[in-house]
């Protein structure tokens, strides 16, 4: 299990095991992990944990969040890593060993109209983008054992899931849920989370004062299971979730 190692000065303050699907960082008493000090902000970062996989997002803090010595927005942690807030330092200790190619943070996206296709286009009409990783090709047949990889829907027995945007200038364009975790949202307003997992797919709330709508009822911080079919309201933005067969 994944833990951060709260220290000030070299001097350890205390261990967090990061058991929740999100955990928030912040100066207000309501915050998972406290620092009560006027360099952190009320709400200052949050770590939303999928898995083996946790991933840090800065929430709009006024002195920002360093890792490693570098200030990032939003960072996909590694073990050994080193969150900087002022004087606090959260080493982030995770000795199970991550899913392929999860260093990179490409399996993270935040949805921008450029990564959107009409839904009538042909998935493989569609140009690769940077972004979004196109579905892997199976496997020759070999007596030997594939290198390791991310699994697709497909390899763990789960239909492949898609978003379809229901208004707007985006309106009838859609995006495949290729990736194990999906971020939709806009910064700074809402970002939510759609993670891909062998029982099927949930949504989480990660960012915002307001959370994500399913089927007309507000969601919890909590992850929610998608069924095909569900409307989710985010960041204005209404899409329909669904399985293709």
């Amino acid at each position: 299990m994944a833990k951060l190692i709260l220290s000030m000065d070299g001097l350890v303050l205390k261990e967090i095991s990061l058991t929740k699907e999100r955990t928030t960082i912040g100066r207000k008493p309501h915050n998972d992990i406290q620092i009560d000090n006027l360099a952190i902000s009320g709400e200052h970062a949050v770590i939303v944990t999928i898995l083996n996989d946790s991933f840090l997002e800065d929430l709009g803090s006024t002195n920002g969040t360093c890792v490693n010595g570098q200030q990032v927005s939003k960072h996909f942690l590694q073990n050994g890593d080193v969150i900087e807030l002022g004087k606090y330092r959260l080493k982030y200790v995770n000795e199970v060993p991550q899913q392929a190619g999860a260093g990179d943070f490409e399996k993270t996206m935040i949805l921008r109209p450029d990564m959107l296709r009409k839904a009538a286009e042909p998935v493989l009409d569609r140009p690769a983008a940077p972004d979004i990783a196109p579905p892997p090709a199976p496997a020759p047949a070999a007596p030997a054992a594939p290198a390791p990889s991310t699994p697709t829907a497909e390899a763990t027995g789960l239909p492949l899931g898609a978003i379809q945007i229901l208004n707007g200038a985006n309106a009838g364009r859609s995006l495949e849920l290729v990736k194990t975790l999906t971020t939709l949202g806009k910064p700074g307003v809402q970002v939510a989370v759609i993670s891909r997992r062998p029982q099927g797919y949930f949504i989480t709330h990660v960012e915002g004062s307001s959370f994500p709508v399913l089927n007309g009822k507000s969601l919890d911080a909590q992850a929610h299971p998608l069924s095909s079919h569900d409307i989710i309201e985010l960041a204005g933005v209404k899409m329909e979730f669904f399985l293709k067969g």
